[in-house]
This record gives structure tokens, sequence and C-alpha cells, in this order.
């Protein structure tokens, strides 16, 4: 392709040449009149306009690839014969035209190479040495061409004019043969280099687009360079609004400064949008030094951690609550078994008729007591071991109407409005009577959170998951929400802790069996505060069907 470029910008160069020569000689010419109908000017002007359309049919069959080659020479050829007989046209020795040799040795160097230049010098030679000896010895007189201007001169100018014509060929031919192929040789570097840019550049720019990360560039005055789709995502910001901007307009707890542009480091940050909780963002700055080895940029990678941290407490929690669980279940055996002896001899002692009233009231203390010690550990044994789920697949909305109904009743319920959305189509598969458990404490939780009354939410909705091998499966997330004071960090961090509790009279049981059994459905559970005020806990179970 790059040769196809060169002959036909040499063929255009030719036409353009040929034009301008027969513009020279027809300026010349119009000077003599008397020689414009002279046999040599009509075959200058039949030359030329015989290369002209030489170099148009050669533009034409250029069209076919198998004939490069071949028009290649050609063109050589059609240059030698074309300054040979010009130079018989314009007199010869004395012809100002013998330069034209030169393009074409020339040409041949750029088109062909050092080789066919050095035969094009040669050729040249022969044939401007022929000319002129020719014309010495008066022998091309039958064409038109004189020997007086080779005479005038001398045998010796003469030879002397041939050797410098044929010494200025061969160093043309020489010194044009080697910049040719220099030439060639750093067009071929470059090719090569131009292709492993351009595929590095699209293996770069498929990295940066498809990175599981954010990456970010930012120079040393702190402006965004690079800004890949994941970021975009993690921000909202596209490429074009993020560039050029103050890094720490976006990121304000990057760090900074010198020592940031001179030393990697990482760490962690907390990151709010403008359409979504707060998320923890991962960092890793590393410089970026130029060609001296001096610190220019600096590259930023980041990665939203939020779910891992979540996963990593929720493992932390979940192994506390396997231990304690354990250890919990042998101990409440353990004080079980005295509890009941020392539950059955206070009521025998309270059989008795011959107590007085304090030693009475004391007895009934004991008796109360007892009996809270003894529900406050059964619910601790229904905690630490939880029945095993018997499943079943029921419409969750079954479910909601007889919680609307038992709740009803309860007086902590009276100032409460309670707003269920559940679709009558949706089914789920889990232990009934367990999941009743559930949503009963997650609703009464909600309705002591609002003492002085207010808006108590239960909605499910069919959603979209996927399982750990990556597979798409089914869940309902059912979703309770209040309108009460919220939690803080401290408390989303202890909430399903068994004994950890906010209520004054509370176990701290409740929401840490909750868990249980949502774990035990192979579910997950989470609580975060409200906008605006109030606690929404998330459920997620897997194992739904609808519309069956």
């Amino acid at each position: 392709m790059k040769t196809e470029r060169r002959l036909r910008l040499f063929i255009v160069a030719r036409i353009a040449v040929t034009v301008l020569l027969l513009a020279s000689i027809v300026i010349l010419k119009l000077q003599d009149p008397e020689a414009i109908d002279t046999p040599a000017y009509r075959g200058v002007v039949l030359l030329m306009v015989s290369s002209c359309l030489f170099s148009v049919v050669s533009l034409v069959a250029l069209r076919r690839q198998r004939w490069q080659l071949l028009l290649t020479y050609l063109q050589i050829i059609w240059d030698l014969l074309f300054v040979t007989l010009l130079l018989v046209f314009t007199e010869g020795i004395a012809s100002p035209y013998s330069f034209l040799y030169l393009l074409a040795v020339m040409n041949a160097a750029l088109l062909l190479s050092r080789r066919e230049a050095l035969y094009t010098a040669a050729l040249s030679g022969i044939l401007y040495g022929a000319l002129v000896d020719l014309q010495y010895y008066g022998m091309l007189t039958t064409i038109g061409l004189s020997p007086l201007a080779a005479l005038q001169r001398g045998g010796v100018v003469a030879f002397y004019t041939i050797f410098l014509h044929l010494t200025g060929f061969v160093l043309t031919a020489f010194i044009t043969g080697y910049l040719a192929e220099r030439a060639r040789s750093t067009e071929d570097a470059l090719r090569t280099s131009e292709v492993n840019y351009k595929e590095l550049q699209r293996l770069h720019s498929s990295i940066v687009q498809h990175l599981e990360n954010g990456l970010m560039t930012v120079t040393r005055e702190g402006l965004i360079r690079v800004f890949n789709p994941y970021l975009e995502r993690l921000t909202g910001i596209s490429q074009e609004a993020a560039y050029g901007k103050p890094c720490h307009a976006l990121f304000p707890q990057l760090p900074s400064g010198e020592h940031a542009q001179r030393q990697p480091q990482q760490g962690e940050f907390s990151y709010r949008t403008a359409s979504a909780d707060p998320l923890i963002i991962g960092y890793t700055t590393v410089p970026l030094h130029d060609a001296q080895g001096e610190p220019s940029a600096m590259i930023v990678t980041l990665r939203n951690l939020t779910k891992s941290k979540q996963l990593e407490l929720a493992l932390k929690r979940q192994d506390r609550l396997a231990a304690l669980g354990e250890l919990s279940a042998r101990m409440a055996h353990e004080i079980r078994n005295p509890l009941a002896a020392i539950s059955g001899s206070v009521q025998l002692l309270a059989g008795h008729g011959c107590l007085r009233e304090h030693e009475s009231r004391l007895l009934a203390i004991v008796t109360r007591e007892s009996e809270r010690l003894n529900g406050l550990i059964t619910d601790f044994l229904a905690y630490a071991r939880p029945a095993v789920p018997r499943f079943e697949q029921f419409r969750l909305a079954d479910l909601v109407d007889d919680l609307v109904m038992l709740l009803s009743a309860d007086v902590r319920f009276e100032k409460i409005t309670l707003d269920t959305q559940v679709a009558p189509e949706l089914l789920v598969k889990a232990d009934r009577g367990q999941l009743h458990q559930v949503l009963l404490n997650l609703l009464q939780n909600g309705a002591e959170a609002m003492p002085q009354g207010g808006l108590l939410s239960l909605a499910a909705t069919r959603q979209d998951g996927q399982d750990d091998a990556g597979q798409r499966i089914a869940l309902v997330g059912i979703s309770v929400s209040d309108h009460g004071c919220g939690l803080s960090e401290e408390t989303c961090r202890h909430l399903f802790e068994p004994f950890w509790t906010t209520k004054p009279n509370g176990t701290g049981l409740g929401l840490a069996t909750v868990y249980r059994i949502v774990e035990t459905h192979g579910g997950t559970i989470q609580a975060h505060a409200r906008e605006g005020g109030g606690t929404v806990f998330t459920i997620l179970l897997p194992m739904v069907e609808e519309n069956v």
C-alpha cells in the first residue's frame, strides 16, 4: 500500500513536471516565433503530450494490484526514454534538461531499491554518453540533432561532461538509495511500533474499561485525568464531567501533598452519594514517574468495600453466636435443674398456713422471679438451639393477615397505623410458625419504638439474587419499617447479639432469636436507619416461588 501511494504520487508529479516543462518551452519558443514551425519544437510538444497520456494510462492501470511492479519498472524506463528524447529535441549536450536523469534515478531509489537506483544511474550514464558521442560525431543529424554544439565544446569538454554526469548519477543513486532504505526501515519500525502501540492502547482501554475496581489518575496539581466506568457507576459522574476537576472535590478524604505523590498509600474512608447509603471505600495510591524519575502524577485505585465489610461483620457475629449458643445451652440446662428445685421448695413452703404476711410476700416474689427466670431460660434455649425448620409452601399474605388480626388486640398497637403491602399471589417456602415469630417480633419492636403512635409498614416483594455459585435464584424480600427514633451505628453493630438491648426491661434475645431463625432458613437480615427517622429491617429468604 505504501509503494502504491508513492507510485501514484510519482505519476502525478511527473504530469505536473511535464506541464511545467511544456509551459517553459512554449514561453521560450514564443520569443522566437520562427522556431515554432521546426520539427524539434513539434517533437517536444508531441513528447510532452505522450508523457501526459502515458501517465494517465498508468494511473488507470494502477488500480490492478498485480500490475504494480510492472508499472513501476515501466515508469523508470519511460522517464529515461523521455529525458533522452527531450535532450535530442533540445540540442543534446547544450540542453538544460539533462538534470531530469537525476529525477529518474531518485525515483528508482524511492520506488524500488538502491540496487535498481544504481542500475538506473548506469543506464542514464550510458544513454547520456551515447547521445553526446553520437552528437559529437554527427551521427544524429538525420533526426535533427546538429553536432555544432558538441564540436564547439571540443572532445575533452564533451568527455568531462559525460564523466561528471555519470558521477552525479552514481552519487545520486548511492545517496538516494541509502536514504530510501533508511526511510523504509524507519517506516517499517514505525509501522510495527504503531501496531504495537494500538494493540497496547486497545489492551489498556479494555483493562481500564472493564476493571472491577475504580481507576483514576491525578496530576501533580491534583486534577483528574483518567476516570474509568467503575467510578462513573460509583459516583454517578461521567468521565467528561470528572476530567480536569480537582480530585478533592470528589474524594476529599484521599491523601494529598508531596508525600502522597512520592510514597504509595492505602486506607479506607466513608463516601456518600446523592442517592445511596454511606459506602466504605478502600483506596490505594501509587506515584507515577516521568522519564527523569520524578513524580508526575498519581494512580489511585478505589473499591467499594461495603458488602465485604458487611459480610465480615456477619461472619464474626455468626462465629460469636455459634460459640455463645453452644456454651449457653449447656449452662441453661445446668441452671434449670436447681431452679426447678428452688421453685418447688418455695411452693411447698407457701402451702403452709402458718406463714406471716411479709414471709408470704417474699415467697411470692421468689416464685414470680423463678418463673421469669425459667421463661428467660426457655427463650434462651430456643435461641441457642433453634428447632429445625419444617418447610412448607404457603401464601405470605395469609400469614400477614393472621398477624394483623392478632395484633389488633394488642394495646401497644392502639395508636399504630399498620400498613401491609403483600401481593396475594406471593408464595414463600418456610417454617410458618418460625416466620410468624420473626415478623411478630419485628412488628412489636416497631410499635414499641413509637409509643406516641405512627405508621408501621410491612412490605414483601419478589426479587432476583445469586447463590454462592453465582447462579440466579429467586428471593422474597420482606421489609418492616417504623418512624421511631432510629438506630445509631453502635446499635446496628450489636443489634443481633444475645443479651444486648436498649430496652430497660428487655432480655436482648428477641432479635438474636430472629437472626438465628432467618439464618437457619438460609436467608439474611439487615437493619439500617431510615431517612427522616426510624428503622428498616430487611429480610431476604431463598426458595421462593410465585404464581403456581
